[in-house]
């Protein structure tokens, strides 16, 4: 069984490089977690949240999964939600998705993906609820079209979540935003769908 040891050695490498550029990098970088965002995005390898928006490790609270839903019934989630709402006390929650998603192109076609198909289901809802605006579009256009209403549903569902909503109810300030990613230029979208309490509608 090979041990893949050249990530070892690429591990070792990028944390002596920080050392060596910052002394007492990780160091102060273990001492504390508390940052201000929770990012809920895709799992494609290609949309990776500190490079995005060029931030370190320690300042985004992350959470992936693919085509980046929100649903009641993911525990895994929730419990990111929770735990950044109410002990990371973070200040804005970013729902981002990305043209060109494969989860999104999956969820289109008419043909078995196995066990994913439970997952896409929650896909081909969006793109149920919004039939007629999807009707205007082809191609790949349409598929982008849907990449930005499924980022926006997923920022309803959770402002609805119990935790969210109960959290706005008891006082908390923090802002929920709906974005888009350019995988063939790298540059983020808002979609416009910002969420701040006391209002929890889109």
């Amino acid at each position: 069984m090979k041990t893949l040891e050249h990530l070892f050695e690429r591990n070792v490498a990028w944390a002596k490089a920080h050392t060596i550029r910052d002394p007492d990098y990780f160091s102060r970088l273990s001492e504390q977690q508390a940052p201000k965002y929770l990012w809920i995005g895709c799992s494609d390898s290609r949309v990776p949240a500190n490079q995005i928006i060029n931030l370190p490790p320690g300042e985004v609270f992350v959470h992936r999964n693919i085509a980046n839903v929100v649903v009641h019934t993911d525990l895994n989630c929730l419990s990111v939600v929770q735990f950044a709402v109410e002990v990371l006390k973070v200040e804005h929650i970013i729902v981002c998705g990305h043209y060109g998603c494969g989860g999104v192109k999956a969820a289109m076609e008419e043909k078995d993906h196995g066990l994913i198909d439970h997952w896409l289901n929650h896909i081909k809802d969006v793109s149920r609820f919004n039939e007629d605006e999807l009707a205007g579009f082809e191609g790949n256009d349409k598929v982008d079209r849907l990449c930005e209403l499924n980022v926006m549903e997923q920022v309803a569902n959770l402002c609805n979540t119990h935790t969210v909503r109960n959290a706005w109810k008891n006082g908390a300030q923090f802002s929920v935003h709906g974005w888009i990613y350019n995988i063939n230029n790298g540059i983020l979208k808002d979609l416009d769908a910002l969420v701040s309490p006391p209002s929890c509608e889109l």
